[in-house]
């Protein structure tokens, strides 16, 4: 139920708050803050809060700098490792709204919001449950951030996991915030991490990773180490994903609309949203795999997806159709996009993800026979698979030519978006690295 002003104030005056951050992000997912004192409380949440956007990643120039900041009463939290003392801190999450009181086309959140509004015209509501990996790196000698594994563990592994207890307060954390943590456990690569948390509404998900990135880095530096959703830290072994399962569901019944209830499989439309999604898979991998970085992730042999396709179960597959456990079939069904990783804005992330899939659903699309082979060890032209983009820059391109997430983005955070990615782009492109003078230096 949706929280009302008095409680929180009132809540304010019980935890003996002293400061409060308002948090939003920027078009690339960096998150912002602004902090006021308590006294100041009731002039943000009747008014909000001023503040310039002109410096704010894509945000505005100067001559449109002004904008104020409404925060979510519904995200207001204590921050857990800034709740004694007399400095006691709560946050919320905010939308950005521009002087003529309309929310701002620039804001990441907003766009979700704008993309929810449309699959709540058809009747649907969008959920998503992302699965986000991450690295704990000792400090160097110096102090200096350089990728050190804080231990040697695997998959799953015990006796050489030395993060069980951080992982522990990563989780404590978690739930301070109203995150339901699932599990939490090593990954395959040495220093690899992953906690889980509960699938829900996209609005509630996209911040609850925001949050997410916030608390373990924050918990991680408590404990002298290094948080990183750095896509691809180290070279030959597993990068970090952010797989994100999605399904929709009916505004009026609540019921799983991905999944079929006479034939007990896969429903006709989860099977255009399937289809959508790989319809425009190379438009939105700007989007969903955002760095220069991403696309050392996105390559052969590291459970990462190279290919359009999709699977049941195929973890080689760009979309996979999980397992479920017999008897929760009917609310638990749904398909994992593979693609994404953890540096992606999740707001624009879900956007175009959903507008993909209702891309489909709108033109039924049906997508090709399912690929059930290990997909690194096939011939993609003989399979008639397309690959996805192999560098930002290519994906940049195949960005410009998808009208489709250009509209789920908007205009103003599309010029913008692609304007800082190329940037990114163009000075990774002029960069000489370490690896070119090792190899080309003593030769030529």
């Amino acid at each position: 139920m949706p929280v009302t002003k008095e409680e929180i104030l009132a809540k304010i005056v019980e935890q003996k708050v002293q400061f409060i951050n308002l948090q939003f992000t920027d078009i690339v997912g960096i998150i912002k803050n602004v902090t006021i004192p308590v006294s100041q409380i009731h002039e943000a949440l009747d008014h909000g809060v001023w503040f310039d956007g002109s410096s704010i990643e894509g945000f505005a120039r100067i001559a449109e700098s002004d904008m104020y900041l409404v925060p979510d009463l519904n995200t207001y939290a204590v921050i857990p490792w800034e709740s004694t003392g007399d400095y006691i801190t709560a946050r919320f999450i905010c939308d950005v709204y521009t002087p003529d009181d309309q929310p701002f086309a620039g804001d990441p959140r907003h766009v979700l919001k704008r993309t929810l509004a449309q699959a709540a015209e058809l009747g649907f509501i969008y959920n998503t449950g992302p699965e986000l990996e991450f690295f704990l790196f000792k400090p160097g000698p110096n102090g200096e951030l350089i990728p050190i594994p804080h231990d040697a563990a695997g998959y799953f592994d015990v006796s050489t996991d030395y993060a069980t207890h951080i992982r522990r307060q990563m989780v404590a954390s978690l739930q301070t915030f109203g995150i339901k943590v699932e599990a939490s456990h090593h990954e395959v690569a040495i220093g690899q991490h992953e906690i889980d948390f509960e699938y829900g509404d996209a609005l509630t998900t996209a911040d609850h990773t925001v949050t997410f990135r916030t608390v373990l880095k924050a918990i991680a530096q408590l404990n002298g180490l290094h948080a990183t959703f750095m896509p691809k830290p180290i070279a030959g072994i597993n990068g970090s994903g952010m797989h994100v399962h999605q399904s929709l569901s009916s505004i009026v019944t609540g019921r799983n609309e991905f999944h079929d209830h006479e034939t007990n499989n896969l429903s006709l439309l989860a099977q255009h949203f399937t289809a959508g999604l790989l319809d425009h898979a190379l438009g939105m991998t700007a989007v969903l795999a955002p760095l220069v970085n991403s696309y050392k992730r996105l390559v052969p042999g590291y459970e990462a997806p190279i290919y359009v396709s999709w699977g049941r179960t195929n973890r080689s597959a760009l979309v996979r159709i999980p397992r479920i456990s017999a008897g929760r079939s009917n609310q638990a069904t749904r398909i994992e996009l593979r693609c994404p990783d953890p540096s992606a804005n999740p707001y624009l992330a879900f956007s175009v993800m959903l507008a993909a899939g209702l891309d489909g659903i709108k033109r039924k699309l049906m997508p090709p026979p399912s690929a059930e082979e290990d997909l690194y060890h096939v011939d993609p032209i003989a399979r008639g698979l397309k690959t996805l983009p192999v560098s930002l820059g290519e994906a940049l391109e195949e960005l410009k030519r998808d009208s489709v997430i250009q509209e789920a983005l908007g205009e103003h955070i599309y010029e913008r978006y692609i304007e800082a990615k190329t940037q990114e782009w163009d000075a990774y492109r002029r960069h000489v690295s370490q690896w070119e003078l090792d190899r080309y230096l003593p030769i030529y």
